[in-house]
């Protein structure tokens, strides 16, 4: 699945100096407070799915927010490799220590 991810970064790059009219990506990129947009939307629809006690539709709006967050992070040049290294680094290290630590 990592391949999966690695090749679905490469789609979102390449697209995101498209045509906004032709790609989708694009026009996110273009016009950035829809990446935000999108990004509380898919949250929300993932939250009442959650709430609903719906696999499938947690799995679909799980995906949706996955692409949305991988666009906004290929708007600011991060790799998901860096987003999957800081989750690395907490590895061990309980929620709780975690956030005081950032205090």
């Amino acid at each position: 699945m990592k391949k999966y991810l690695d090749d679905l970064e490469a789609v979102i790059q390449d697209r995101k100096n498209k045509d906004p009219q032709e790609s989708y990506v694009a026009s996110l990129i273009k016009e950035k407070e829809k990446i935000i947009l999108k990004i509380k939307e898919e949250s929300q629809e993932l939250a009442e799915a959650f709430l609903e006690n719906d696999p499938d539709s947690i799995k679909h709006e799980s995906a949706d927010l996955l692409f949305h967050l991988m666009v906004l992070l290929s708007e600011k040049n991060i790799p998901f490799d860096e987003v999957l290294l800081e989750l690395k680094k907490r590895e061990g290290i309980s929620g709780h220590e975690e956030k005081k630590s950032r205090k």
